[in-house]
């Protein structure tokens, strides 16, 4: 069942395949923060999650509902959509290692712009779950922006946005199922 760890297993996920991906290049990939030093060490490619918000295309949902028996129903709110932003940079200690980690990760994510099935961890696993992962242009000068706020000088950089990643709800509303109705065929006075 996806649940607050939905999060944590998409970094997980996205960490395991592309570790798997980089060493052909001698590399491997972290999930970090950007905090302290980095190792170059082997060669590496840090996943930094720099932004989570939920994606407005998947708002407005109706309530799931789930059949128990004997006869009752539960309704379920609709998982949140969730729209995940990493910063992806590599250390390699020269530019031409750096390059080709970057070359490496963009050849991986547009073959494997889908995951889903056995690469998928954690909560993931074993679910019809896909995210779906995109390279997004975004400007140099919100790029900057997201180096100045881990206080790191600028490096190249890649920004991928991993969709639709579904937080389950702990909510859920039992509705009893109709035991009875009672129909009234009388008409209203006046009419004949």
């Amino acid at each position: 069942m996806l649940d607050f760890t939905v999060i944590a297993d998409v970094s997980k996920t996205l960490e395991s395949v592309l570790s798997d991906a980089l060493t052909s290049v001698g590399g491997t990939a972290e999930i970090h923060d950007l905090q302290g030093s980095i190792s170059i060490t082997p060669a590496r490619v840090t996943l930094f999650l720099f932004e989570t918000f939920e994606d407005p295309s998947a708002r407005n949902r109706p309530p799931q509902r789930e059949v128990r028996p004997p006869g009752g129903l539960v309704l379920h709110k609709p998982p949140m959509a969730l729209e995940l932003h990493y910063l992806l940079t590599p250390w390699g200690g020269d530019r031409e290692a750096e390059h080709r980690l970057l070359g490496r990760t963009l050849q991986f994510f547009y073959d494997h712009a889908i995951l889903s099935g056995p690469p998928l961890l954690g909560s993931l696993a074993g679910t019809d779950q896909a995210l779906k992962i995109t390279l997004v242009p975004f400007p140099l000068e919100e790029r900057t922006r997201v180096w100045h706020a881990v206080q790191k000088p600028y490096r190249l950089s890649l920004i991928y946005k991993v969709r639709v990643v579904k937080l389950v709800s702990t909510e859920a509303d039992t509705v009893q199922p109709v035991s009875r109705r009672t129909l009234d065929s009388a008409l209203p006075e006046g009419v004949a």
